[in-house]
């Protein structure tokens, strides 16, 4: 994963020969990793099967929710080869393909969940502050699959780099396979990283505050329509609000930040090796909030959307009938 293990250092450049202590992965990222796999694959294959069994009732937020239930379960089900990569110290022995794939279903999950999110606040923004406009009752579910047909084109145009710059190479006798880059092209992915970072989180995550700046707003306001449906779909809104707040600060900042200072601090001349080891194990070891995602994204929407709280055992009820007809 790391190109930072052992390279070579030229005059006037970031020190790349660091042999870095990195014990901590093997002790924190498989657990962390089989946590993600064992509860984020049933637990999003639940919301896809529920969602479609709802069909006819589907709405906007919840075409949203199924995509980036889908995104989720992309991800976990690359899981298996980071556990045993990183169970057996950093050997990678899947090949080139394989590493660039995985890499790539990373930032492709991470990035997705993050414009799917903003879609879903913006879906809520637009049911709670404009709620009778014509432009925002035209298009319903259809309107819905062509924006998340527009953000899947847009992830995969993001994402595709990561799927070049990442690679397989030889770290210590071991092929290892590069989160980031290869050392010969740090300096070439540090624009790329940043500009990810810029358009893939920063843009998403203030047009999301902006969302719920005006929502909170109008939620406070006393004018607004009064009766038991009113304050339903307010509470709906805030609940949504705290949610989205909650993964992203869990999620998705932390990882942000210090991916960012370590594609500073690694492109930067006349860094020692200590300073870099601490960028690093820093960076890395906010890895595991970026991929708990994919099993706070359920969990969380379980208990805002009531189509998901509601009698959740009928979707088990329909299955087993379903296989008792199969079976008979």
């Amino acid at each position: 994963m790391e190109w930072d293990n052992g390279t070579i250092q030229t005059q006037g450049s970031p020190p790349t020969t660091c042999i870095y202590r990195e014990d901590f992965k093997r002790l924190l990222l498989p657990p962390v990793y089989s946590v993600v796999l064992v509860a984020g694959l049933p637990l999003n294959l639940c919301v896809i099967a529920q969602i479609c069994t709802s069909r006819r009732a589907l709405t906007r937020t919840a075409v949203y929710t199924l995509n980036l239930a889908l995104a989720d379960l992309l991800y976990a089900c690359s899981l298996p080869l980071l556990i045993y990569n990183y169970a057996q110290g950093d050997h990678w022995p899947f090949g080139d393909l394989a590493c660039r794939l995985v890499r790539f279903l990373f930032y492709a999950n991470l990035h997705g969940s993050i414009l799917f999110l903003t879609c879903i606040s913006f879906q809520r923004y637009l049911g709670i502050c404009h709620p009778l406009a014509p432009w925002h009752k035209r298009g319903g579910r259809r309107a819905a699959w062509l924006v998340c047909g527009a953000v899947w084109l847009v992830v995969t145009a993001q994402c595709l780099p990561t799927a070049i710059f990442a690679a397989t190479g030889i770290q210590r006798n071991r092929t290892v396979c590069y989160d980031l880059s290869p050392p010969a092209l740090a300096a070439r992915y540090m624009p790329y990283g940043m500009a990810l970072t810029v358009i893939g989180f920063l843009l998403p995550f203030a047009a999301l505050l902006a969302c719920y700046c005006c929502l909170a707003r109008r939620l406070c306001r006393q004018d607004g329509p009064a009766g038991p449906v009113a304050q339903e779909r307010r509470g709906k809104a805030a609940r949504m609000a705290v949610v989205v707040a909650a993964a992203f600060a869990i999620s998705f900042l932390p990882f942000h930040i210090t991916k960012t200072a370590y594609l500073a601090v690694r492109s930067t001349s006349g860094v020692s090796c200590p300073v870099l080891e601490t960028f690093a194990a820093a960076y890395k070891g906010t890895r595991p909030f970026a991929s708990a995602n994919s099993v706070l994204d359920p969990i969380l929407f379980y208990f805002t959307l009531h189509k998901f709280r509601r009698r959740p055992h009928e979707l088990m009820q329909k299955l087993t009938a379903k296989w008792q007809r199969q079976g008979g």
